[in-house]
C-alpha cells in the first residue's frame, strides 16, 4: 500500500486553519475527488456535504464546494448534521460521495474531513489512495468548461430525513411516554435531531450542550465529560441519561444514580436482548481488541461469540460485514447497528438501550452492570528509535507474560497508530497479577527503546 500523506484511518484530519485542515487541502479534496468520479462516465454526479458546528466549517465547506463544481460536480449541502445522518443521506440521494466535516470528540481547535462512499460506508483505502494521488496536481489541469460547472443547492430538510429514520429503528408499538431522558450532545453536531426524536418519541427530554456557537463543541461536555451528563441527570432527576460526541457518532449512557455506562456494557445489554428476540445475525458480536474479557465470557455464556479486530471503527464495520454480523462496536462508545446505518451511530444506539429500559420497566442502574468488568490495566510506554516490539528481551518479557495470564486473563501489546507508543494492557481476575505483568513489559520495552 502506498504511503499516505494525507489520509490517516479516519480521514483527513488536523488543526484548523494549519496543513493539511486548510481551505486549500479542502479544494484539492473536492477537485481531486470530483475528476476521479467524473472521469468514470458523463452523466451528473453528485457530491453531498454535512458538517458539525465548529467555526472552522465555514471555511472548509465552501472550499470543497468550489473543487467539486469546478470539475463539474453538483454539489447539496446539508448544514450540520450527524455523521451517520450524511453516510444515509449519501446513499439516499444516490450521491456519488459524501463528506462529514468534523473532529468527531475533538475540541473546535481541529477539523478533519471524512469521506463515504454511494453505498454509505466510509471509502476504502484503495480509493482515498487514488484520491490522495490526484490532490497534488496542478489547480488548474482538467477544469470543467464554463458551462458545465457544477450546481450547489442546501437541502433544507435533510435533518427531518434522519429524524425518520432514527425513529423508525426504535421498536414499533413501543413508546418513551413517562420517561425522562437528559441528553448532551456535546453542543455538536446532534443538537438538534436528537433532542427532537427523543420528544417525538414520547420522552420528556432535558437537553444540555444544545447551544453551539463555533468554538464550544466537546467543551467541558459530550461523551469524553460524562460529568456534565451525570450532574445532569441527577439535577433533572431523569431515569436515564445520553452523552453524544461532537460528530454524533458515539455514545456513553448515564444510569438514574450519574453512573456511567460503557460501549461494552451497551454492547451486552443489546446483543442479549435481540438474541432473545431472534434478531442477532452473525451469531455473536464483533468489538476491537480493547473490549473486557467479561464481555466475551458473558456472551460465550449464552452461546455467543465475540470477534476481535483491531482497534478503529472501519475495522469493526469490515469484520462485520464480511461475516454477517448486525451488532458491533468499541469500548468508546462507538457501536454500530448495520440493519439501520453503516457507520456508528449514537442516538440509535441510545434508542437501543431505551428500547430495553422500557421493555423490562426495571430501573438503568439494575441494567447497566450486565457483567462484572475484569480487572483491565493499560500503560503507554514512549520510545526513542527503533523498533522495540523486535528486541529479543521484549520478546521474552511478552512470552514469560503470556505464560503467567494462560487461562486466566489476556496480554495485548501493540504500537500507536499516530505516535511513538507501545501500549501495554493485560487483564485477568487477579488485579495483582495484572498489574505486575503490565508493569514487567513495559520496564522491557523502555530498557528496549
Amino acid at each position: 500500500m502506498g504511503e499516505r500523506r494525507y489520509f490517516g484511518t479516519d480521514g483527513i484530519r488536523g488543526r484548523a486553519n494549519t496543513h493539511p485542515m486548510t481551505p486549500e487541502v479542502a479544494l484539492r479534496v473536492g477537485l481531486a475527488a470530483g475528476r476521479l468520479f467524473m472521469s468514470a462516465d458523463n452523466r451528473r454526479h453528485l457530491a453531498v456535504i454535512g458538517k458539525d458546528t465548529r467555526l472552522s466549517g465555514y471555511m472548509i465547506e465552501p472550499a470543497l464546494v468550489a473543487g467539486f463544481t469546478s470539475a463539474g460536480m453538483d454539489v447539496r449541502t446539508f448544514g450540520p448534521l450527524p455523521t451517520p445522518g450524511v453516510a444515509m443521506m449519501t446513499r439516499s440521494m444516490r450521491a456519488d460521495i459524501g463528506v462529514m466535516i468534523s473532529a468527531s470528540h475533538n475540541s473546535f481547535l481541529d477539523n478533519g474531513i471524512k469521506l463515504f462512499g454511494p453505498d454509505g460506508y466510509k471509502l476504502s483505502d484503495a480509493v482515498e489512495l487514488k484520491i490522495e494521488s490526484m490532490m497534488d496536481q496542478a489547480l488548474d489541469a482538467d477544469l470543467a468548461p464554463p458551462d458545465a460547472l457544477g450546481r450547489v443547492k442546501r437541502i433544507d430538510d435533510s435533518q427531518a430525513r434522519y429524524v425518520e429514520i432514527a425513529k423508525a429503528s426504535f421498536p414499533k408499538g413501543l413508546s418513551l411516554q413517562g420517561l425522562r431522558v437528559a441528553i448532551d450532545c456535546a453542543n455538536g453536531a446532534g443538537y438538534r435531531v436528537a433532542p427532537t426524536t427523543l420528544y417525538e418519541l414520547g420522552a420528556e427530554v432535558c437537553a444540555v450542550g444544545v447551544e453551539p456557537n463555533g468554538l464550544n463543541i466537546n467543551a467541558d461536555c459530550g461523551s469524553t465529560h460524562p460529568e456534565t451528563l451525570a450532574e445532569a441527570v441527577k439535577r433533572y432527576r431523569a431515569d436515564i441519561g445520553i452523552a453524544l460526541d461532537g460528530d454524533a457518532d458515539r455514545v456513553i449512557i448515564c444510569d438514574e444514580r450519574g453512573q456511567v455506562v460503557d460501549g461494552d456494557q451497551i454492547m451486552a445489554l443489546v446483543a442479549l436482548d435481540w438474541a432473545k428476540r431472534g434478531m442477532l445475525k452473525g451469531g455473536g458480536v464483533v468489538a476491537t481488541v480493547m473490549s473486557n474479557l467479561g464481555l466475551e465470557r458473558l456472551l460465550n455464556s449464552h452461546d455467543l461469540s465475540l470477534e476481535r479486530t483491531k482497534v478503529g471503527d472501519r475495522y469493526v464495520m469490515e469484520r462485520m460485514r464480511e461475516g454477517g454480523f448486525n451488532l458491533g462496536g468499541e469500548q468508546s462508545g462507538h457501536i454500530i447497528l448495520h440493519d439501520h446505518a453503516t457507520t456508528g451511530d449514537g442516538l440509535m444506539s441510545a434508542l437501543q438501550v431505551l428500547a430495553v429500559l422500557v421493555e423490562s420497566g426495571k430501573p438503568m442502574s439494575e441494567l447497566a452492570r450486565q457483567f462484572e468488568t475484569v480487572p483491565q490495566k493499560l500503560e503507554n510506554v514512549r520510545y526513542t528509535s527503533g523498533k522495540p516490539l523486535e528486541t529479543a528481551g521484549v520478546k521474552a518479557a511478552i512470552a514469560d507474560a503470556e505464560a503467567r495470564l494462560a487461562g486466566v486473563g489476556r496480554l495485548l501489546v501493540r504500537p500507536s497508530g499516530t505516535e511513538k507508543l507501545i501500549r501495554v494492557m493485560a487483564e485477568g481476575d487477579d488485579a495483582k497479577l495484572v498489574k505486575s505483568v503490565v508493569a514487567d513489559v513495559a520496564a522491557a520495552v523502555k530498557a528496549a527503546g
